[in-house]
């Protein structure tokens, strides 16, 4: 009896001293995986057609941020409005070896070179914002945006309901596409006249002139849609204002001061592109692709947009603006 204690004595012990064992292998092998995880962390570079930052990009960045956190990866995100600037930029992030590439078309032919060179260095890219009609033939894996045109259909329609009958649509960039895809929008299912005018994002001051002049000249303009949430309240509501008559006012895409605007009954309605998505979901489809070859999208596009803030959910979205999500 004895004996048979002892053997069972020494087999606890051996039992004991194997755990201890896979216990410090397991730490040690723990140590290893974070050294070889903090190695082999994937780098993904975002580049925009503008500085990331202000009430549109700079909640892009915030969500590109956030999904690299979530995915376990690193990311820079800079951008240039002068589309030679932003070509350099992704050219610069082919040139450090980022294992992905977020970009924007706003100016598709500029970018058509750098991502030919990204295609050649087997770096996979996501476009965003711009680029629904290219990003195919510029060999992006998939695009994450809204629809312009279908955004700039839902616009005229709201804007029919609204009893407006001729409508200023104020397009802020020279050359952008997916302005002018936005105002064609409107032009296709709004039952009036769409009257287009060029201001300039640079000068507020200037745009808000140009706003006022057209409104002044022509009495029969009673809506305005601005294409971008600044030029909503910095140029165009102030010269609204200015005339002084009954000029409803729209806008696309969303910040705090157009969020009060229509809270407070200035603004008629804002188009959400939601960009947050925008950043965040480029990130995790191209960790995807690189560690698990998935392609989202089946070959469509990955819409994010367009969705409709109104005075009856003003309120909530103003909420999460000020969180840097909406």
């Amino acid at each position: 009896m004895k004996r048979l204690l002892l053997v069972i004595l020494v087999i606890m012990m051996g039992l004991a001293a194997c755990e201890g064992g896979g216990g410090e292998e397991a730490e040690g092998n723990g140590g290893n995986g974070d050294a070889a995880a903090q190695e082999n962390e994937l780098s993904f570079a975002v580049v925009v057609h503008d500085e990331p930052a202000g009430t549109f990009w700079g909640v892009v960045k915030n969500g590109a941020e956030q999904a690299a956190e979530d995915v376990g990866a690193s990311v820079t995100v800079q951008g240039s409005g002068e589309p030679q600037e932003q070509a350099d930029q992704v050219e610069a992030a082919i040139a450090q070896g980022v294992d992905g590439i977020a970009v924007s078309l706003a100016n598709p032919d500029a970018m058509r070179g750098p991502l030919q060179s990204a295609a050649e260095e087997g770096i996979p890219v996501v476009t965003l914002n711009s680029g629904l009609s290219d990003w195919q033939k510029l060999g992006a894996i998939t695009h994450v945006g809204q629809d312009e045109v279908i955004a700039g259909r839902g616009a005229g329609e709201r804007l029919n309901q609204a009893g407006v009958t001729k409508v200023l649509c104020a397009i802020h960039e020279v050359g952008n596409v997916a302005l002018d895809e936005r105002c064609r929008g409107v032009e296709e299912t709004f039952e009036g006249e769409v009257v287009r005018e060029q201001i300039d994002i640079n000068d507020p001051v200037a745009s808000q002139s140009t706003v006022n002049s057209a409104l002044e000249s022509d009495p029969d303009i009673d809506g305005v849609i601005t294409l971008n949430p600044d030029m909503a309240t910095t140029a165009a509501l102030p010269a609204i204002q200015d005339v002084g008559r009954d000029i409803s006012l729209a806008t696309f895409d969303l910040g705090t001061d157009v969020l009060e605007g229509i809270i407070d009954g200035d603004v008629l309605f804002a188009i959400d592109q939601q960009q947050y998505m925008q950043g965040y979901l480029p990130i995790v489809f191209l960790s995807l692709n690189v560690e698990n070859l998935n392609t989202p999208g089946g070959g469509q596009p990955v819409l994010t947009g367009p969705g409709f803030v109104t005075k009856e959910n003003a309120e909530q979205v103003l909420e999460l603006t000020e969180q840097g999500t909406r």
